[in-house]
């Protein structure tokens, strides 16, 4: 379900890898799993770390698939989603909405982080081509 919140970080920092190194890396020799294990990988850890952190964000609202899929078996399959929604449904507004703050305040952070390896990664390609 959150797949795509994943392919999009990861698709752009493949992209941003200059071709001249991948052909480079196979004028030297290097076979095609080599050239990605080390140049390729290492190169768009960056977008590769901030697609898992976006996955990471929008799994933790997740609602519909978790409890369609997983089920609500208490103690194995209980999010945080579904714990709000448990309270809700047990009349308990304060209890979610505390829960709900924590999962905003997480998913803020998680959110803040992926824009930094964003920027970070950003800054970093501005450098390089102005080098």
């Amino acid at each position: 379900m959150n797949i795509p919140f994943a392919i999009q970080p990861i698709q752009r920092a493949f992209e941003a890898i200059n071709p001249e190194i991948r052909e480079t890396a196979q004028v030297s020799g290097l076979s095609s799993w080599q050239i990605f294990r080390l140049i390729e990988l290492p190169l768009s850890w960056r977008g590769i770390t901030g697609a898992a952190v976006l996955t990471f964000a929008h799994t933790l609202g997740e609602f519909g698939v978790v409890l369609m899929v997983g089920g609500a078996i208490p103690g194995e399959t209980r999010t945080a989603s579904i714990a709000i929604y448990d309270k809700v449904q047990g009349f308990d507004t304060s209890g979610a909405g505390s829960l709900a703050l924590a999962l905003l305040g997480i998913s803020l952070v998680c959110i803040a982080l992926s824009y930094g390896v964003c920027e970070r990664n950003l800054s970093r390609r501005r450098d390089v081509t102005d080098a």
